[in-house]
């Protein structure tokens, strides 16, 4: 089989949540602890850091990874979603997952997917680990994919556990409430085992203290400045997690002052990470960003609201499992608006999100491809004009 065949079987054969939302979602652990046995439990080979939370896990998994790789380590990457394509989930400094490594390791598992009928999640999630193994990393940064506690990288047991703050998203697997929410990500704590946390309103503080594991709460200390590749309001916090946890970290790994400088200054060199505010384009600026729930949209209205510019041309699109009225309701309303839709069946349509927009005073026309609105964008721009592109992953991949 051809790697593009292996996805499409995957694609078929394994309810992914990326593209069909929560009928993806298994809950519980059985699946993955067999498919764990069946493989030999390849993620014991090599020490893990665990990184979970509503948001900002992409930006301090892959600034950790770019640190200890900056300190000499060949480090294992898996994180979720992929923007263009599968094998940005699993790297080696940096390096996608080869596939030939994709095809090979789907071929030889088709009789266990067939009788076991794992998630997409759960399987992808067996490969990485055995990847890392196959490979010898010294060591691997693993982002949960949902929630913490039922999510199916938590087979692990960490050396160190990253929880990088609590918001809104995926209340109907996490539940509704900002506590509840919170339980489900402390779900990652094990017993002994240090944690840092991001953000944590002084409430919240009792559910992950009461795990009897070490924590650090990152917002209680000071860090020298360090010039930061990632751009955005929200780095600023992000920052402190990854300088809590790497203070951790040195206790079992080489890292020097200058380790910490590279890493945080080539974060997109060395592991790949994209669309976090990401300039794209000048005169007019273009900006992309990936935030898609409350509590990501809120840094980046803080910085649309920021900006100096003639006129904020904003291309958004949503899926149709978020709290839109929340996002809606923190989008900046001195703009034009161009409300399209991702091509993929948990996409809102473009026109129920301007209907939805209209009560907010967000005004603008509808495009039924994300391309099309992109290009009037574009077209209707002068080079003082400032376009951001956002609301969902999809949106954000439809124009890179």
């Amino acid at each position: 089989m051809e790697y593009q065949d292996v996805l499409n079987y995957l694609y078929e054969k394994t309810p992914m949540f990326q593209k069909i939302g929560a009928g993806a979602y298994k809950e519980g652990l059985d699946n993955v602890k067999f498919l764990d046995e069946q493989y030999g439990h390849p993620h014991k080979a090599y020490p893990t850091i665990h990184v979970a939370g509503t948001n900002g896990k992409g930006s301090v998994s892959h600034t950790i990874a770019s640190v200890l790789q900056a300190a000499g380590y060949k480090v294992g990457l898996y994180t979720s979603p992929h923007l263009k394509d599968f094998s940005e989930r699993i790297r080696i400094n940096g390096t996608q997952i080869s596939h030939d490594y994709v095809v090979d390791f789907t071929e030889r598992a088709m009789n266990l997917i067939e009788s076991q009928k794992p998630s997409f999640f759960e399987f992808t999630t067996m490969m990485a680990f055995c990847y890392f193994k196959d490979n010898n990393v010294d060591v691997a940064v693993i982002e949960v994919g949902l929630g913490g506690r039922l999510d199916s990288t938590n087979i692990i047991t960490p050396i160190l556990s990253i929880i990088t703050n609590i918001s809104f998203d995926h209340i109907k697997q996490l539940g509704n409430t900002i506590e509840s929410i919170a339980g489900e990500k402390a779900g990652i704590i094990k017993p002994k085992v240090p944690v840092v946390v991001g953000e944590a309103p002084v409430d919240l503080r009792p559910i992950y203290d009461q795990k009897g594991s070490p924590v650090v709460y990152a917002e209680d200390f000071e860090y020298p400045p360090i010039d930061f590749e990632l751009k955005g309001f929200c780095q600023e916090k992000n920052k402190k997690t990854i300088r809590a946890a790497l203070e951790v970290l040195k206790l079992q790994f080489d890292i020097t002052d200058d380790n910490i400088k590279e890493g945080f200054a080539k974060v997109v060199e060395n592991t790949g990470l994209c669309g976090r505010w990401q300039k794209i384009g000048d005169s007019p600026t273009i900006m992309i960003d990936t935030a898609h729930n409350e509590g990501g949209i809120r840094y980046v209205a803080e910085q649309l609201l920021a900006q100096k510019c003639s006129v904020l041309r904003i291309v958004f699109g949503m899926v149709n499992d978020k709290d839109i009225n929340a996002v809606l309701a923190l989008m900046p309303k001195k703009a034009k608006y161009y409300f399209t839709n991702a091509s993929i069946s948990r996409a809102l349509p473009a026109a129920d999100l301007q209907k939805s927009a209209m009560q907010y005073d967000l005004k603008g026309d509808c495009y039924s491809t994300v391309n099309d609105a992109y290009k009037q964008a574009c077209a209707d721009a002068s080079p003082d004009d400032f376009i951001y592109i956002g609301g969902s992953n999809f949106v954000v991949a439809e124009v890179m």
